[in-house]
């Protein structure tokens, strides 16, 4: 294996921090494209200067605190003991990683590749981080009904957001929504029934299955990845209420707290099904969609949404390229 500075590997870290520059052009290009014009970019841009800049303080230690949680979440579900600190930087460059690939799969390579060169095995690697997301599934949705059933105001946001998704479905045409839904039921239909009478799915199914029969097995870690997993979430959803407080004409008061936290957690599920990179253009449509329901002008909105994936989704990659420079020395004795 070549060092980091042999010559010969210099043209594959250009053409990483090539395809990285043009993961972001692609990224900011997509925004614009999503938000209509140029014209409220910069209006977002302007209106950075009325923003509540004490807040930004909280956004950043929240920011952190995901990544820090995550760390967490991944050492509880490891069957093998790794440093803190080593892992939290870890999970900054798998964030990075994230920015590149759909879905969450460059977060899953970086944690893999780190278990493996931990000590454990490639299967059980890879067996640990699906179960960490099955676990985070899991979590977010007890974490959702938890609100709902905990917070009054949250029950209701709930309602809120159905009665408009069903009313923005009832705007389409029904012909063409039909047709739509009728392709993509065949297309699942196909595609899952190969996935289904694949040998290697049924494989990696089973190997997932018994991991999380081997963590329920382990109740303190079990009860660990729960909470760090529904923490990670909670931060995030309370960082988009700091964001949306700090932008003026919001209208939101701490009082709405709840209300914020259901529509991130609503909003950033819809966002993320879709398979770009990161969930980059889904995520922030669909968090100011699920801002505007609740009663946020569409504006302001806006501008709070472009101020929490700023912070909280962009300013991290930074630290994930030092980061991945700190961890090299040590995948490069594992490779």
């Amino acid at each position: 294996m070549l060092p980091a500075t042999h010559p010969a590997t210099i043209p594959r870290v250009r053409r990483r921090r090539w395809a990285l520059g043009a993961a972001v052009v692609a990224a900011l290009a997509l925004v614009v494209a999503i938000t209509g014009t140029a014209g409220h970019v910069r209006a977002c841009f302007a209106a950075l200067a009325d923003v509540h800049w004490a807040f930004l303080v909280a956004l950043g230690v929240l920011s952190a605190l995901h990544y820090v949680l995550a760390g967490i979440t991944l050492r509880a579900v490891a069957e093998v003991a790794t440093p803190l600190g080593e892992t939290i930087l870890v999970q900054f460059t798998a964030a990075a990683a994230n920015r590149l690939t759909p879905s969450g799969l460059g977060a899953a390579a970086v944690n893999t590749r780190y278990l493996v060169c931990r000590g454990t095995d490639t299967v059980r690697a890879v067996t640990s981080v699906a179960v960490m997301q099955v676990m985070g599934a899991v979590a977010d949705l007890l974490l959702l009904l938890a609100i709902a059933a905990l917070s009054p105001g949250s029950g209701g946001t709930l309602g809120l957001l159905a009665s408009r998704a069903v009313e923005a479905a009832g705007a389409l045409p029904v012909a063409p929504a039909l047709a739509l839904v009728a392709v993509v039921a065949v297309i699942a239909l196909v595609c899952g029934g190969r996935v289904l009478r694949s040998r290697a799915a049924a494989h990696a199914l089973a190997r997932v299955l018994a991991g999380c029969a081997g963590l329920l097995r382990r109740p303190g870690d079990l009860c660990l990845t729960l909470l760090a997993s529904a923490a990670t979430t909670l931060v995030m959803a309370v960082a988009l209420a700091v964001a949306t407080l700090a932008v003026p004409g919001t209208g939101v008061a701490p009082a709405d707290l709840w209300i914020i936290v259901t529509a991130y957690m609503i909003g950033s599920a819809a966002g993320s099904a879709l398979p770009s990179p990161g969930g980059v253009g889904g995520t922030e449509a669909a968090l100011v969609a699920t801002l505007t329901a609740v009663g946020v002008a569409a504006g302001p909105a806006l501008h709070a949404v472009l101020l929490f994936r700023a912070l909280t989704y962009w300013a991290p990659v930074p630290f994930g390229a030092v980061a991945a420079r700190r961890l090299s020395p040590m995948t490069e004795r594992g490779i």
